[in-house]
């Protein structure tokens, strides 16, 4: 039996980032595997002039997008394998419509492999806010202070309090999953979420001003979509409790930005963003210098984990796919305008 023909565009640095050496050495054993050897990212137009003949498609972060013109060419492709996590960036909706749904192309990515990064960077952040260990350990770096008068030691942390997750995304129920053994109240919103699914995940479904209102911590994990643009609003924030912690590691746009830095001044609840908007955020934004904002560099999603989860998830999507099985992280191309 013919192995199947593998294009591997990723440059050799992506590669290694989400590859083991040992299950890159498998994939290229499993499959006829052509690699980017140019040193640099192909463009549209090199991925058009050489996917002829290929049954697969990798692609990861530094891709280029996906046109009419690639798949003109691409006359047996049957998979594009994501080494990454969206795929919008590179695969647009009126191509998804117009040639691979049509030419039953599956496609796959590795948001589940990322989401264990997020969740465990998501989990950190809440610890991290509520027991004030940046405060404590700037008072004695900084200032020479030893347990400062002005900072708290003692409060509701995360063991025993109430959470609010913003979205059942895969990131959202890998940080339920994480918050377990904290003892905690989980409230979820997410209007897709069904109620058995609910059950079966053990939390409560909610709307979101009853999640905003009765958590001490909030923490969202939304896609960003034509839905969810500013769907954290004046609202909401205003519906936080005094001394609450929010976390944001989805998208910047999800949070209405003038809406949270307005909140934010009043002092009422620390914030924790690992994403903004703009990114990186002014040098004169006042965000930046807020005492009760914490600011990190979009970097949740880092981590060697994860990182090799995706090299892992994808070589064994290729092959449940190869042979005749249902791959893991197969995109719904249906409901595609709904995805992040």
């Amino acid at each position: 039996m013919a192995l199947a023909r593998i294009l591997h565009i990723p440059t050799q640095a992506h590669t290694e980032l989400v590859f083991k050496r040992d299950v890159f050495e498998r994939f290229t054993r499993v499959f006829d595997v052509t690699l980017n050897e140019a040193g640099s990212e192909y463009t549209t137009g090199e991925v058009a002039e050489g996917v002829r003949g290929f049954e697969g498609l990798v692609t990861g972060w530094g891709s280029p997008v996906l046109t009419e013109r690639v798949f003109l060419n691409a006359d047996r492709l049957r998979i594009i394998a994501h080494t990454a996590g969206s795929i919008k960036w590179i695969l647009p909706e009126d191509v998804v419509e117009g040639y691979v749904i049509p030419r039953r192309i599956s496609v796959v990515n590795a948001n589940k492999a990322i989401a264990y990064n997020v969740a465990e960077a998501a989990i950190g952040y809440l610890i991290m806010a509520c027991r004030r260990f940046m405060d404590h350990a700037l008072a004695i770096r900084g200032r020479g202070v030893w347990r400062d008068p002005s900072l708290p030691v003692n409060g509701q942390f995360l063991s025993g309090s109430t959470v609010g997750v913003v979205s059942a995304s895969k990131v959202g129920r890998e940080v339920v999953r994480l918050l377990k053994p904290f003892d905690v109240r989980i409230l979820v919103y997410d209007p897709y979420l069904q109620d058995w699914e609910a059950g079966m995940l053990g939390v409560e479904k909610t709307g979101l001003d009853s999640l905003f209102s009765r958590s001490e911590f909030v923490t969202v994990h939304t896609p960003l979509t034509r839905e969810t643009v500013s769907l954290i609003g004046r609202r909401e924030l205003s519906l936080l409790r005094d001394g609450a912690v929010f976390v944001n590691t989805s998208r910047g746009r999800v949070v209405d930005q003038e809406a949270l830095l307005e909140e934010l001044r009043k002092g009422r609840f620390t914030a924790v963003l690992d994403v903004t908007d703009p990114e990186p955020l002014p040098a004169e934004s006042p965000l930046r210098t807020l005492p009760n904002v914490i600011i990190t560099p979009h970097i949740s999603g880092a981590g060697y984990y994860g990182y090799f989860r995706i090299g892992s998830s994808i070589l064994q999507a290729l092959i449940d796919f190869f042979t005749g099985g249902i791959p893991e992280g197969l995109v719904n191309l249906r409901d595609y305008s709904r995805i992040a």
